[in-house]
């Protein structure tokens, strides 16, 4: 399969790209050339599928609890369990595989094709999007029980360690930070989310710096000095939970440019090559040999640079290919995909004022979800279910 005449979201340079057995297999200036299974596209763009480097996929039937600003998580933790019990127990009897399901498909609808799980392992095997999993999550210093021997337990040094620190803005959630770093016997490589309250002496010991800056504004009213941070180690991007934040990924990346803390490519590589590489994943870069992660949505008329990238919502985009799958296309390339879906069973949605065909029976989960939760709005509308 080859997709024909898309502009680079990064640099603006028109190229065809080749898929061959789920990997990229050549990129290529623009040509005429034309085959069956060719997918021809105008005035769109393309760009690696986005990482979004933390969520709970089990987390997001919630509405985002707290009234209040808060000095740390701690304290947040302790509200919402004692003020919102109630709340959480009715969101918590929804069998957690319908949970988790409609948390990729969140991440799905926003062209993310690779998440972070945080929390226990799920080991999905027919996900629709890559849930990366190979660290160990630890919650964090005030919550993990016996933080110290799992952070040193000789049995998991190969692997990455993934914890919410310094997410406060009092001296609290700035000491567990040092302690996190003392307690580090095997300098394993840590990955430290939220880090509010880090500086950039602390932050020359971590891996990466997972930044969620509306999960953080929603908290604490403040989030990470990432201009500061990103001169020690490296930036990514998260979304966090519907517990702190919008189910809408864009809607985050709108609020981080906002920031000024990154520059727009910085923030673009956030999102896909640092990530890649933090995470040590075969994706993240439209070049040979990467999977086929991608995402082609249209092109903001008169935009420029990453203007274009940057004004983007759920709504524009055109197609998300999973490892050379597609997985959710517009409604206006129906006539070219359907050949090359055939077999496979898709939901038409409408989304906005936009009509996306995406993999599975949505209409199903919706509907077993309702069963649970009958006054959860999903930011869709389910329209059919077919199968090609």
């Amino acid at each position: 399969m080859i997709l024909h005449g898309l502009r680079m979201a990064d640099g603006g340079q028109c190229v065809n790209v080749r898929i061959n057995k789920g990997k990229i297999d050549e990129v290529t200036p623009v040509s005429i050339t034309r085959d069956d299974t060719d997918l021809h596209f105008d005035n769109a763009m393309i760009f690696p599928g986005l990482i979004n480097s933390h969520d709970h996929l089990d987390f997001n039937l919630f509405q985002q609890l707290g009234n209040r600003i808060y000095k740390n998580y701690t304290e947040w933790g302790a509200y919402i369990h004692k003020h919102y019990k109630p709340e959480i127990d009715h969101v918590l009897r929804v069998p957690a595989p319908l949970r988790i399901r409609w948390g990729v498909y969140k991440n799905l609808l926003c062209g993310v094709t690779t998440v972070v799980n945080h929390g226990e392992h799920l080991r999905l095997d027919d996900a629709l999007i890559n849930v990366f999993e190979e660290t160990q999550d630890l919650h964090s210093v005030g919550f993990e029980k016996l933080w110290r021997l799992k952070l040193n337990n000789p049995l998991r040094r190969h692997l990455p360690v993934a914890i919410h620190i310094g997410e406060g803005t009092d001296e609290a959630a700035s000491t567990e930070i040092d302690s996190l770093i003392r307690w580090n016997k095997w300098r394993r490589p840590l990955i430290g989310i939220h880090a509010v309250a880090m500086t950039g002496a602390q932050a020359a010991n971590f891996k990466g710096i997972v930044w969620c800056p509306e999960s953080n504004y929603y908290l604490l009213n403040k989030t990470a000095s990432i201009d500061q941070l990103k001169q020690h180690t490296t930036i990514l991007f998260g979304t966090d939970s519907t517990l702190t934040g919008n189910w809408n990924i864009w809607d985050h990346i709108t609020m981080a440019r906002k920031t000024g803390l990154l520059t727009d490519e910085e923030l673009y590589q956030s999102l896909n090559s640092n990530a890649a590489k933090v995470w040590l994943m075969n994706t993240g870069k439209i070049s040979l040999g990467k999977d086929a992660d991608l995402v082609i949505a249209r092109q903001k008329n008169g935009a420029t640079g990453f203007d274009s990238f940057h004004g983007l919502s759920p709504a524009g985009l055109l197609m998300v290919m999973h490892k050379g799958n597609i997985r959710l296309f517009d409604h206006e390339l129906l006539l070219q995909v359907a050949p090359v879906v055939k077999g496979r069973d898709f939901s038409l949605i409408r989304v906005g004022k936009a009509y996306k065909y995406i993999e599975g029976n949505l209409g199903e989960l919706t509907e077993q979800i309702h069963s649970y939760l009958p006054e959860f709005t999903f930011p869709f509308e389910f329209m059919d279910h077919q199968t090609f």
